[in-house]
């Protein structure tokens, strides 16, 4: 997958530098890290790079963790974490910018009869207290929590929203947000969590306390499972020139309607 996605950004970039002409010098923006942000970060290149002919953005999805390690360490010029930045990690010279907002869906087997779930359910699920989804109105059939691996922002985000840090009884502990997806389509008694800005069309996204994620939910706060999406940088060493436009399309409302086409939730207007 990741050598598809370096694929198709090279390709797109050279078919951009060809429509634009080859006297125009190249530059290239690196971006690395959470694989939540995949399909906005992704539709935001694709963009950036058809309006700058010369351009290459880059993508390196490596999780959360990675990615806001990786600014500073001078791997990418900008960090994409799916959670917000801990005090810790601004005071050692990090900055932090949302770009946009991202409900965590909970996801479960699109066979399983449950549609809504309260947050104490969810962490009960999680955590082993519901053993069965019986016990919860649904079918009896061991619960089988999937979820992502430590450093990963979904996780965080998730785990901290549901109070249940450190406590999660994982059947399987995967490295992204695909995963954890294809892993609860395929198991009846699965249930799991994932960017709403991801693809869920193989499974069932439940409400939470009777609401549904969207856009409009979560811009409004009344869907309470959400984190930010964030760019991270070093606050005492510039961007790039190039990195600094994209940087500046990328949270200005020109970008607003590629993000929301993105399933995310734009914090620009």
């Amino acid at each position: 997958m990741k050598k598809f996605i370096a694929i198709m950004l090279v390709a797109l970039a050279a078919f951009s530098a060809f429509a634009g002409g080859s006297s125009e010098q190249s530059a290239t923006v690196s971006t690395d890290g959470s694989t939540s942000m995949e399909k906005v970060i992704l539709s935001l290149a694709e963009q950036y790079m058809i309006d700058n002919p010369g351009v290459n953005v880059t993508y390196n999805p490596t999780g959360s963790g990675t990615g806001i390690t990786a600014a500073p360490e001078g791997r990418c010029d900008i960090g994409l974490s799916s959670r917000a930045l801990k005090d810790s990690e601004v005071e050692s010279g990090l900055k932090q910018t949302i770009v946009a907002l991202d409900g965590i869906a909970i996801i479960v087997n699109a066979d399983n009869s449950i549609s809504d779930l309260s947050i104490q359910q969810i962490a009960d699920l999680f955590t082993g207290k519901i053993a069965n989804w019986s016990e919860v109105g649904g079918p009896d059939a061991p619960v089988v929590a999937i979820g992502r691996e430590a450093g990963s922002g979904t996780r965080d985000g998730f785990e901290s929203i549901t109070g249940t840090e450190d406590a999660c009884t994982y059947s399987q502990e995967l490295t992204s947000t695909g995963a954890v997806i294809t892993a609860v389509s395929q198991n009846p008694g699965a249930i799991g969590y994932a960017s709403l800005a991801s693809n869920l069309d193989q499974v069932k996204a439940v409400t939470v306390e009777g609401v549904v994620a969207t856009e409009d939910t979560v811009k409004s706060g009344e869907y309470k499972i959400q984190r930010p999406f964030v760019f991270a940088t070093t606050s005492d060493a510039p961007l790039s020139d190039a990195a600094q436009k994209f940087f500046d399309y990328c949270v200005s409302a020109d970008a607003a309607s590629i993000i929301a086409g993105a399933g995310a939730v734009p914090t620009a207007e």
